[in-house]
């Protein structure tokens, strides 16, 4: 067994059957929930957002209120925006997409691959969120433009190649497949339908406002579009196991 291996079966399976690193990740996120709800006074939670959630004002230099941590603080925010959360529905929501859609990834890339993979996701959704609200001093928090790069990537594997099984449940999948090229897949009808209707659900909230609450009282579509398009194209760079081509004989 390899430490890209899911767990090997047994007599009685647990109701949640979770990769490691996804239990520890969830436990950090509500820890670091937790204390900031708890534990911290109103102004020591401030710091914390000023600290570490993503303000694109202060990248851009539009915003000036002197942010603790300087320089590197600009560059840390790019990741750590990731690890706060507005309240606690909006944890509870992207835990539970954490664990559905990071899950499969987290078995495949292994832990140090899977949390490369996130952070990388996290930044990508930090700058386009960035490119479309440059002189906003709202600070963006949330897990869910990483775990909308996760969404992205298990596209790449996750489909079963005969379309009668369409998109197999967890524990039925060889976590180790070599994945189809991006051309391949984005041939895939059903590949097609998940990633359109992916794209219409975020524009359709993101355009109403409909996700008001989620993340400092806006819904940050586009880093979710950011994080997403990342984990579509840079799979290939954090993925252990080969590309295959689809093989163009088969019926």
């Amino acid at each position: 067994m390899t430490m890209f291996d899911p767990p090997a079966g047994r007599q009685r399976q647990p109701m949640f059957n979770l990769p490691p690193v996804i239990v520890r990740v969830l436990a950090f996120l509500l820890a670091v929930h937790l204390l900031r709800a708890v534990v911290l006074s109103d102004d020591a939670n401030l710091w914390v957002l000023l600290t570490f959630a993503f303000i694109p004002g202060r990248i851009a230099g539009t915003v000036d209120i002197g942010f603790p941590g300087g320089l590197a603080g600009e560059v840390w925010t790019f990741v750590t925006y990731a690890a706060l959360h507005a309240n606690l529905m909006h944890l509870l929501v992207n835990g539970v997409w954490l664990a559905a859609f990071g899950s499969p990834l987290a078995w495949r890339f292994g832990p140090r691959r899977f949390l490369a993979f996130s952070a990388c996701a996290a930044a990508a959704g930090a700058v386009a969120h960035l490119l479309t609200h440059s002189v906003e001093a709202i600070p963006m928090v949330g897990a869910s433009a990483a775990i909308s790069g996760h969404m992205a990537a298990i596209c790449r594997f996750a489909f079963d190649r005969d379309r009668s099984a369409g998109f197999l449940p967890m524990g039925q999948r060889d976590w180790r497949r070599p994945a189809r090229p991006l051309a391949d897949i984005l041939r895939d009808g059903r590949v097609l339908g998940f990633l359109g209707a992916w794209f219409a659900v975020n524009l359709f909230f993101g355009l109403t406002n409909a996700g008001a609450g989620t993340e400092s009282g806006t819904l940050a579509w586009e880093a979710h579009i950011g994080g997403f398009l990342f984990g579509l194209l840079a799979f290939r760079f954090f993925d252990p196991f080969r590309e295959q081509a689809l093989d163009r004989t088969a019926p």
